[in-house]
């Protein structure tokens, strides 16, 4: 079976699903639907540390699913504007685990990931794909990646 390596940018899927369609991410259906067509090496998953009771289970949920959950702190800066992306994380491991991998799935639509997944294909020859809201992912990303899932109604709860 091939070898993946599974990235999760939570914060993107979660805005991306609640604005496309209204409904929340199912990633218990994904880790599923993963593991009858692929050997699951390495599942991240890219999360703000919790702020309540309720991303506290629901991140204990993605641990029990498979997932290791990498958390950073939400900052708020003075002028009101915040911070708490993971792109630079994300950009790391993915770089570190590509080689012992045949695919790279991201989850992400954001078009800052486009020179990453350019460069795993190129540099480590690497199938790369992304799983995202269709019409909210970049289209730069889109171009240089070898695969596309859309985010439908079967990986939504």
């Amino acid at each position: 079976m091939e070898k993946v390596a599974v990235f999760v940018d939570v914060q993107n899927i979660y805005y991306t699903c609640k604005q496309a369609f209204g409904r929340s991410f199912n990633y218990r259906a994904l880790f599923q639907n993963l593991n009858y067509t692929t050997q699951i090496e390495y599942a991240i998953a890219y999360a703000i540390a919790p702020a309540d009771d309720g991303q506290v289970k629901f991140q204990d949920a993605l641990k029990h699913i498979g997932f290791e959950v990498k958390l950073k702190p939400y900052i708020q800066r003075s002028d009101g504007s915040a911070k708490g992306d993971w792109d630079v994380g994300i950009t790391i491991d993915v770089l570190d685990y590509a080689e012992q991998v045949d695919k790279v799935i991201l989850l992400s639509g954001d078009g800052d990931f486009d020179l990453l997944m350019a460069k795993v294909a190129q540099k480590f020859n690497c199938k790369t794909e992304v799983i995202s809201v269709t019409e909210l992912t970049a289209k730069s990303l889109l171009d240089v990646i070898s695969h596309h899932t859309p985010i439908d109604n079967q990986l939504l709860i």
